[in-house]
């Protein structure tokens, strides 16, 4: 019975409400709008105590959000940036429970109960293993995995609800964004999955010069996980890294050189980069924590990427465009002119330094809404792509002012371009590959002729143009059977009554009409 109550709670009007109000007010905010209908926004106070309550699905959006300066004011950012490592502990009993689920026989010498971070997912304790290392311990939360699918069932709740307000594009898009939010919060709640993602990311960049926990896997389970521990100053603390003489230009470089490896050379990366995971020690050296949230690029969306790098930093629209198209983010059949356009408006905004960054988001959010009925869509490949890109400019915009990602970081990302397509460091390697790659390209050349000769050829349609050509064979089909549905409804209602032949004329007349005026 104390189970169906605490689950029934989940589900609860009250709830339901916090959910939304948390949804409005994060756009009314954004979009520095005073109310909606009758809605006004919450107080940043009460903002933080709400995402608290809904818990870590919803505390996840908000440390994204704690990251943009440009777009919450002092007080709200403040608030926001509590929720990274300062929520309320588990209660001594779920800690107790959790701990003796994990660890059957203590490897401890000792152990502070008093977390030095409590999180969304679980809290962090500092600890000391028999064999005398110093370790950070993180525990899952109790009853974590059950609060993270109540959310993601309330989100499609939403989602379905106010589908019929959205055009094609925005629907796909919001879908996608659920859908991918679903699959890696589902992840994020296994401790076991993060040890995984923790050691394959050690091994892949452990010549990257950034610094990562070590795991003590023998001692790891899905409701523990065992690190080295790591000392540093959060990313976003100022005052200590001045004292220390970092050079916030060098550290901001560093992150972004790191980020653009992850992305466009090795396609394998850390989604979650907020203040709270990334720490900076002494030496200038950057820390990674926390792996929860670790995303694969498949190749032809990463070499997309590097082609709108390349157009954004060259103004090539077209390239810029067609990349877009190929990365998903626009529709195959959106008017090349018109975006464009578009896209020269956005470009002049981003690379104007005169700008501060609240006047170039005002603009930008100005220039979006002139072009709400434009094909966007926000395909799943591309959700943490934009989301890490958004929280390192979001850091940028801590350090130095007016910084915005064209201006920024468009040259770091530039100087790694080659690297990406598989350039080698010289040119004379470069040829050399070249040279030994002209077999096989002869080889695909040969297959290609002989596929053709025996009437074997085949062609590959992008996702893209197949959802568009999905989309048009379902425009003109649902018109002609709604038309024949009306035509045999009014022939069956005269075989039914033939008293009702004036009303089953009417119907199949506009059945007629909407037939031939499809």
């Amino acid at each position: 019975m104390k189970t169906f109550f605490k689950n029934l709670n989940l589900y609860s009007p009250k709830r339901v409400y916090s959910v939304f109000s948390f949804l409005l007010t994060i756009y009314l905010v954004i979009k520095k709008r005073p109310s909606f209908l009758f809605f006004k926004p919450l107080s940043a106070k009460k903002l933080k105590e709400t995402t608290i309550n809904l818990g870590a699905s919803f505390i996840k959006l908000a440390q994204v959000l704690a990251t943009r300066a440009d777009f919450f004011s002092k007080e709200y950012l403040e608030e926001l940036k509590e929720l990274h490592d300062q929520l309320p502990s588990m209660s001594k009993d779920e800690y107790e429970k959790v701990f003796n689920k994990a660890f059957k026989n203590n490897p401890f010498s000792s152990f502070q109960n008093t977390p030095i971070a409590s999180a969304s997912i679980g809290q962090v304790h500092i600890a000391y293993l028999k064999s005398g290392e110093k370790v950070a311990v993180k525990l899952l939360r109790v009853g974590i995995k059950k609060r993270v699918k109540a959310d993601i069932k309330i989100i499609n709740f939403f989602n379905t609800i106010f589908k019929p307000l959205f055009s094609h594009y925005t629907k796909n898009s919001i879908e996608a964004v659920v859908s991918e939010f679903s699959s890696m919060i589902l992840q994020e709640v296994s401790l076991t999955h993060e040890l995984g993602n923790l050691q394959k990311f050690s091994q892949t960049y452990k010549d990257s010069g950034v610094k990562f926990p070590k795991a003590f896997s023998e001692f790891c389970s899905d409701d523990a996980l065992v690190m080295s521990y790591e000392e540093g100053f959060r990313f976003d603390d100022k005052e200590n890294l001045l004292k220390e003489n970092i050079d916030f230009n060098e550290i901001i470089s560093k992150l972004v050189d790191f980020y653009t490896t992850q992305m466009l050379i090795n396609g394998y990366f850390h989604a979650d980069p907020h203040p709270g995971n990334l720490l900076v020690n002494k030496q200038g050296e950057l820390i990674l924590l926390d792996f929860g949230m670790v995303k694969s690029i498949p190749n032809n969306i990463r070499v997309a990427i590097i082609e709108l790098i390349k157009a954004a930093n060259e103004r090539d629209y077209e390239l810029y465009i067609s990349a877009s198209k190929r990365l998903g983010t626009i529709a195959h059949e959106a008017p090349v002119h018109e975006l464009a356009m578009f896209t020269d408006k956005m470009f002049d905004i981003f690379s104007n330094e005169n700008l501060s960054s609240e006047s170039m988001q005002k603009l930008a959010f100005e220039v979006l809404e002139s072009t709400r009925n434009f094909p966007f869509k926000l395909p799943s490949d591309a959700i943490y792509i934009l989301r890490v890109s958004a929280i390192i400019e979001g850091l940028g915009t801590t350090y130095i002012e007016n910084f915005n990602g064209i201006k920024d970081i468009l040259p770091i990302l530039q100087k790694n371009i080659p690297k990406a397509l598989g350039a080698s460091d010289s040119v004379v390697e470069t040829i050399i590959d070249e040279i030994k790659s002209i077999p096989f390209s002869l080889k695909d050349l040969k297959s290609v002729i002989k596929q053709a000769s025996i009437g074997e050829l085949k062609i590959e349609v992008s996702n893209s143009q197949l959802e568009y050509i999905s989309k048009e064979i379902k425009d003109f089909i649902k018109p002609i059977i709604l038309s024949f549905a009306l035509i045999f409804t009014s022939i069956f209602m005269v075989l039914y009554d033939k008293d009702l032949k004036d009303y089953a004329l009417v119907i199949f007349a506009i059945g007629v009409i909407k037939l031939v005026y499809k």
